[in-house]
């Protein structure tokens, strides 16, 4: 076995027992790693029983994987999964840094949490030395204070394994805020400072199982892989490719804050209600004002497309953040009516403190403003805080709130979802045409009502089996490059998709041989493997559970907000066309191999090996 280290990880915290375990080559021939052997995994061990396992329960399982790209490929990530509190089904979640290095470097492919801690506690991986260790030091800290407390003692920890190496570099780590601890929908896992795993919710699952942290420090080298020549080859020329975006990497994503809502009108604004600005305030020039560091990356990226932003002066003074990257400078921004860098800057830096994801974060925000605005929510009703659009002190006071689940933040902290469903029900009235939301997952910064967008498909967000996430959206052809077909390759294989613009499929697959050895055709890929993980989301989303279920084709639709006509702007009247949507959803689930419902077919489970899923899907009367 090449690329692979060939063993996991797996830590059952309510007896505290560590082990290693393997799976079967053809296993990861078939799954590849990250999301794809992350789906599979939970399949086997919960899918006789996904409708009644609770997210947020210690049954679920927490998985850190890391795929056969990780360590070979320009910049690295790592997958992040589970049952999500969000859909109720299962998304891969990936996160910048180089936590998954240190984890191949120590030895493992990745790690299956299991169970939950009696008090809170980390996991500490030093090579072969694994251990759980007591979080109740930081328990209750924000993000700073946990990565001052857990760098210091991991290195000197390191040390004492490690005594005659010398300096010690500080060790990666993935850890949760007080909105993780507080089991809310809307936590990220974070890495580094301000890098966050936010879809899916998964830091609400780390404080469900009181695990705080997770460090790992390798000091091994990646595993051989099976052309070396090869793989160095492809990677060079991976790397040359990424160097040339001198735009990407002047700007980031961040450049986008003014370019998707002045140009191509896709851009949430006050909770969705607009999609267009003119707002020149929020050009990348007016941010590269607080950036004091402006080219930087994860390890082996040559793109280096992020920038470190300090308020140095003013009301904020001290913040200091990642820049917002696009999505940031959207949920965290415009969608708050906030039009200004320094107070962009300022909210993100609070939401990276608290452990907020700032898409599913920002979005619970602006729900409360609109309705606050629309006099549906009161002064009284939201604690004594008035939302008002831009109004930073209150959004901040909103988000501590939403963090801690303290008063009406317990409800906010539910998500868009069922925060409208439960304000609904407080108030008598339905709320949920506000809550712009596919499945329980807030959707990415991108509109589609222009057309504009490069997630301009109608049934991008609508057919997704992660529901919400613009990093995978479903389109025709399913073997298109930019589909959700391709996006389980980057997030199984686990490699960043900035650094894969504008690399054919067929290097990728070229470079997958190089490093595994293991052949793999596009065709393959298509109409196999990928639609086989694709098979398995799809039927754990549909099983949802045990608080909301999803039903097949009345909830694979756009929410009611993208039916409304654009207000304002150049494309001002444009929105959807309910017939063309109709049709392409038709197309796409004839594709996928899924009945006019959009429910798998018992032929397509059968062709993919799914007999198992055919036979659940029966007995919960899905299918005939």
């Amino acid at each position: 076995m090449r690329g692979y280290a060939g063993k996991f990880l797996e830590i059952d915290l309510s007896n505290r027992n560590i082990k290693e375990t393997k799976f079967p080559d053809e296993v990861l021939r078939d799954y590849i790693g990250g999301r794809g052997l992350a789906t599979k995994v939970l399949w086997d061990r919960l899918g006789r029983e996904w409708e009644t396992v609770d997210p947020l329960g210690p049954e679920n399982i927490l998985l850190v994987l890391t795929g056969p790209f990780t360590g070979y490929f320009p910049g690295t990530k790592v997958c992040v999964s589970g049952k999500s509190p969000q859909s109720n089904g299962v998304i891969g979640s990936t996160v910048a840094g180089e936590f998954g290095i240190d984890l191949k470097c120590a030895g493992y492919d990745g790690l299956i949490i299991t169970g939950k801690a009696e008090k809170p506690c980390y996991v500490f991986i030093c090579d072969n030395q694994v251990e759980i260790k007591d979080a109740s030091p930081i328990w209750g800290k924000k993000a700073r204070e946990t990565l001052r407390f857990l760098v210091r003692k991991s290195i000197e920890e390191i040390k004492d394994a490690r005594p005659n190496y010398g300096e010690v570099k500080e060790p990666s780590i993935l850890y949760i805020g007080p909105a993780g601890e507080n089991k809310t929908r809307v936590a990220a896992v974070v890495a580094k400072y301000a890098h966050g795993a936010g879809y899916g919710g998964y830091g609400g699952v780390m404080g469900a199982k009181n695990l705080k942290a997770i460090v790992a420090k390798g000091f091994g080298p990646v595993p051989d892989v099976y052309d070396k020549e090869k793989t160095l080859s492809l990677a060079k020329g991976f790397s040359e490719l990424n160097f040339e975006m001198e735009r990407f990497r002047r700007w980031g994503t961040g450049g986008g804050g003014y370019f998707f809502g002045a140009e191509t009108s896709s851009e949430p604004i006050r909770n969705w209600q607009n999609e267009w600005h003119n707002k020149e305030s929020y050009k990348g020039e007016e941010f590269d004002k607080y950036w004091v560091k402006k080219n930087w990356g994860d390890f082996g990226c040559p793109t280096t497309c992020l920038k470190l932003a300090v308020l140095k002066t003013g009301r904020f003074k001290g913040a200091i953040c990642d820049n917002p990257d696009y999505e940031l400078e959207a949920y965290l921004g415009t969608n708050l009516g906030i039009f200004t860098p320094e107070e962009n800057i300022y909210l993100s830096y609070v939401s990276n403190e608290l452990g907020l994801c700032g898409i599913q974060g920002g979005a619970v925000l602006g729900l409360a403003a609109e309705l606050y605005e629309k006099e549906i929510l009161t002064k009284e009703d939201l604690d004594g805080i008035e939302p008002e659009w831009a109004n930073v002190e209150a959004f901040t006071t909103l988000a501590e709130k939403v963090a801690f689940r303290q008063g009406i933040g317990d409800i906010l902290a539910e998500g868009v979802y069922r925060a409208a469903l439960k304000l609904g029900e407080m108030k008598g009235v339905d709320l949920l045409k506000y809550a712009v939301h596919e499945k329980g997952v807030a959707i990415g910064a991108h509109g589609v009502r222009s057309g504009k967008d490069f997630i301009a498909k109608n049934i991008a967000y609508a057919c997704s089996v992660q529901g919400g996430d613009h990093t995978s959206t479903a389109s025709l052809p399913l073997d298109q490059g930019s589909g959700e077909l391709s996006t389980i390759m980057a997030d199984s294989a686990v490699f960043c998709v900035f650094a894969a613009f504008g690399i054919e499929d067929i290097k990728m697959f070229n470079f997958y041989e190089a490093v595994t050895g293991w052949k793999l055709t596009k065709k393959e890929w298509y109409n196999e493997k990928a639609l086989r993980i694709l098979h398995l989301q799809r039927a754990m989303l549909l099983l949802g559970g045990p608080d909301v279920k999803w039903k097949p084709k009345a909830d694979d639709d756009n929410p009611p907000r993208f039916w409304e006509p654009l207000p304002s702007g150049p494309y001002k009247g444009k929105t959807l066309d309910r017939k063309m949507f109709e049709e392409s959803r038709l197309e796409y689930f004839r594709a996928a191999g899924w009945n006019e419902n959009g429910v798998p077919k018992p032929e397509t489970l059968r062709r993919l090996g799914l007999e198992d899923v055919e036979a659940k899907l029966k007995e919960v009367s899905l299918i005939k």
